[in-house]
């Protein structure tokens, strides 16, 4: 169909007012713009297919929902609708047929009001083989076989053989959104949005007996509440924004509580309780405003005041009926917490003259632990009554931060930037009061010929602290040598360089690396130095109209290195741990018939591997090689049957081999005082088949 310019149309419908009545028999009910911006009715698309998974992996379907050997509906689209005055409504559906599915739906007037909708499914999975003889697992209890040989003195005394059985754990998070906006009016705009999120399901834990210890599937029941109704207001030179936030917490367990598959010998200690996160409370009220002073001078700021409680009830100190009459009361029926958070930041621009640009920022964190200090009494792992009393630690800390930065641009195919900051930290119920840093930072931007960027980054901060004290209110007190990595004096250095050439027309590369050291010089037992490099390269390539390559490659390597005391006091071991990561990444498109067939390829390989040693005067060999390897190929085909339909096809191939020593090899016998999963490091080969009928109206 022939389409018309809209000056073209209205020069048009003036010649054909101007004609009279001739013009009057001229009928335009079937006329149609095509170039309009604004299109009437309803357009989308719906898709319609299958997809068949060749394995079963739950790691495979962390996320993609396709956990599962099978065949899959592949259902989806999208609808929209135009209609007069501005009203609007449109509806996205993806993957209806998976675990990972998802709807969203907005509606109303553009420029007067929208209402909008939303659900979604995540699912999370873990421990690939895992297995347990605990019975009851995904509820609050777990209970043991009766009568075949629990408790057990040491995990190879344990009937484990006839009593052990697969156990999935993993859990689903459901999300339900809605949404609504009003533009009022002398510019104002009113929205509200609520959120819930459902986490159901089990997930991995461990509980203990003194020294013998068991894994445990912990239930998950959990609700988050998450609602924000706001107001701003907007001119050319004034924007403005207020909000009431409130989240809200709520889990159906209180505690999973588990039989002792261990007999200890102690009376009474045959189950135990572990405590689940409990119902908590968090408001807000933020508000933000910027302001032009002049065409040159920008002022901003935000602002939050929050507060957070908890109040559940506590639970019993001890489950063992022969400690019951020995421990002391509690001295509160719950913990009646609560903490106020405060955050400022206040921020303003100038642009004194051309090529130059200035900004200063402020910023203020406060967090005020106001819960009250009390005392409980302390019972070690329902066994004994320790005789010293603990107290519960309000932590607080009160930050401010300091940035000065500059822009420039006035030099011919350079262009600078270059700032300060300064973090200072108060922090109570710490070894350190007050950490002070400065970090002082610059890039160099050189356009060194019109296809040729080169660019340089340089840092250097430096970490000092008030005299570092012991904490005794933890319990026991740490080795007085040890310093905490994020108290400890530290000198921070970082520099990067990148370069950006386009070679031709058709071709063009980048290349890239990254460094950053962190030196605890004065740190005698702790972490004492790490390192990170990073260097990545890429390549982009139009061998055709009609295909186009790309390529990657990134490498990264960090490691770190610690002392330690067993003896309670100067060194006497260190560890070293070196972690390498390499990705390698090539892709193509390819128009095979254009506007009817499009090819295309993706394949990305990736290794990672780590290595951890522990050195003391013994001279001891360092722990395995944890290594994972992960290749994707997905190769994908579009035919255009007609202008309305479309067939679509794909194949997905990921291959996933791990080795970990921490897993690996330990079944639930493999050691005496622990009682394992036995799961196992993910290894999987699944191959995807799609095919989809896409049909657009």
């Amino acid at each position: 169909m022939t389409t018309y310019s809209p000056l073209f149309l209205l020069a048009a419908l003036g010649v054909l007012s101007a004609a009279g009545p001739a013009a009057a028999q001229v009928d335009t009910s079937q006329w149609k713009c095509e170039s309009c911006p604004f299109p009437k009715g309803i357009k989308g698309n719906v898709d319609v297919g299958a997809a068949y998974v060749s394995d079963d992996s739950t790691t495979f379907g962390n996320y993609t929902g396709l956990d599962s050997q099978g065949a899959y509906l592949d259902l989806g689209g999208t609808v929209s609708y135009r209609g007069d005055g501005g009203y609007f409504a449109d509806l996205t559906a993806a993957d209806l047929g998976l675990d990972i599915r998802s709807i969203t739906a907005e509606s109303g007037r553009a420029g007067l009001y929208s209402i909008d909708l939303g659900y979604a499914e995540i699912p999370r999975y873990f421990a690939d083989g895992a297995r347990t003889p605990f019975l009851g697992n995904g509820g609050d209890t777990l209970t043991l076989p009766q009568g075949v040989g629990f408790p057990a003195v040491d995990t190879p005394s344990m009937p484990l053989a006839t009593t052990l059985q697969p156990i999935e754990l993993g859990y689903k998070t459901s999300r339900f959104d809605i949404g609504g906006k009003w533009v009022g009016q002398e510019n104002w705009i009113y929205s509200f949005n609520l959120r819930r999120d459902v986490r159901d399901g089990t997930k991995p834990t461990a509980g203990s007996f003194y020294s013998n210890a068991s894994q445990l599937a912990l239930q998950v029941d959990q609700t988050t509440d998450q609602f924000e109704l706001a107001a701003s207001y907007a001119t050319r030179q004034l924007q403005a924004n207020v909000a009431y936030q409130l989240s809200e917490f709520r889990n159906r367990s209180d505690a999973l509580t588990w039989e002792n598959p261990f007999s200890m010998g102690i009376a009474g200690a045959d189950r135990g309780q572990l405590a689940q996160a409990p119902d908590n409370r968090f408001h807000q009220v933020v508000a933000s405003a910027g302001y032009q002073i002049t065409p040159s001078v920008r002022a901003s700021t935000d602002v939050a005041y929050g507060q957070g409680t908890q109040n559940v009830d506590y639970l019993a100190s001890t489950l063992n009926p022969a400690l019951i009459p020995s421990v002391p009361a509690m001295p509160a029926p719950s913990l009646d917490g609560q903490v106020t958070t405060f955050n400022f930041n206040a921020k303003i621009t100038a642009a004194p003259t051309e090529g130059l640009r200035l900004h200063a920022i402020y910023a203020r964190d406060i967090r005020d632990n106001e819960s009250p200090i009390l005392i409980y009494p302390h019972v070690a792992t329902d066994m004994f009554i320790d005789p010293d009393l603990r107290g519960n630690t309000p932590f607080g800390l009160t930050q401010d931060r300091i940035k000065l930065g500059a822009d420039y641009t006035g030099l011919e195919a350079w262009k600078f930037n270059a700032g300060v900051d300064w973090d200072n930290r108060e922090r109570s119920y710490q070894e350190v009061v007050t950490t002070r840093e400065a970090t002082v930072w610059g890039r160099a931007t050189w356009q060194a010929e019109e296809s040729l960027a080169l660019t340089f980054d340089l840092a250097y901060g430096d970490r000092n602290n008030s005299s570092y004290g012991v904490a005794y209110w933890f319990g026991d007190p740490n080795n007085p040598r040890m310093r905490k990595y994020n108290l400890a004096s530290r000198e921070r250095r970082k520099a990067a360089a990148r370069a950006d050439w386009a070679v031709s027309d058709t071709v063009s590369l980048g290349l890239g690396v990254d460094w950053v050291n962190d030196d605890y010089s004065q740190t005698v037992i702790g972490l004492n130095e790490s390192e990170a490099t990073n260097i990545s390269a890429d390549i982009a390539v139009a061998l055709s109209d009609a295909t186009h390559f790309h390529a990657f490659w990134q490498g990264e390597k960090m490691w770190t290195r610690q002392s330690g005391s067993q003896a309670y006091a100067a060194p006497d071991w260190t560890g070293r741990v070196e972690d390498r990561f390499q990705v390698l990444g090539f892709g193509i498109k390819h128009a095979a018939i254009p506007d009817k067939l499009d090819l295309g390829a993706n394949i990305t390989f990736s290794r990672s591997d780590s290595d951890t040693s522990v050195q003391t005067s013994i001279g001891e060999p360092p722990f395995p090689t944890a290594e994972t390897a992960r290749d994707v190929l997905k190769l994908y085909a579009s035919y255009k049957i007609d202008e309305n339909l479309w067939l679509n096809g794909s194949y997905w191939y990921e291959r996933y081999d791990s080795a970990d020593w921490r897993v690996d090899g330990v079944q639930p016998d493999a050691v005496y005082n622990l009682l394992a999963f036995g799961n196992h490091a993910p290894q999987y080969r699944v191959n995807v088949f799609r095919v989809a009928v896409r049909y657009q109206f």
